[in-house]
């Protein structure tokens, strides 16, 4: 493998403990497993929820790990799904990960959220926001 390679995967491998670190921090745990399983949870369910285009301009804007987690599995035809409720969204992810609470479930999505909103740019978050409905909209955070 020549330096250049390893030098790439490097930073990718730098860019997603800091992603991670960042979310284990947030939702108030020790465990970088636990987080990563809910990054991959809502990541999932959001992209099932965005159309295949919206789906593919977030994945451009994620770290090269976290984007083959974020594909892992798609099945692009018929997407998005047209689910419109939030406790609908919340149960897709508590589905995905079951290793949350009832009471950890809204504050971790909300916390995912965060995370993209602070990495993502600001037009694809808006882009991917406009695609959600209201109820699930409601979950972003963008202050602070």
């Amino acid at each position: 493998m020549t330096a250049t390679t390893m030098q790439l995967f490097a930073e990718t491998m730098d860019k997603t403990a800091e992603w991670i670190q960042e979310l284990t921090t947030a939702i108030g745990d020790s465990e970088p497993r636990r987080a990563y399983s809910v990054l991959r949870a809502v990541l999932h369910v959001l992209r099932d929820r965005l159309t295949v285009d919206e789906a593919v301009n977030l994945g451009a804007q994620l770290p090269l790990l976290i984007r083959g987690v974020y594909y892992e599995g798609w099945r692009p035809a018929g997407r998005p799904l047209k689910h419109r409720h939030k406790a609908e969204f919340l149960g897709l992810v508590a589905s995905a990960y079951p290793g949350l609470t009832a009471t950890e479930l809204e504050p971790a999505v909300r916390a995912v959220f965060k995370l993209l909103a602070r990495h993502v740019t600001a037009g694809e978050i808006g882009h991917v926001r406009d695609q959600l409905p209201a109820e699930v909209r409601s979950l972003w955070d963008l202050g602070a």
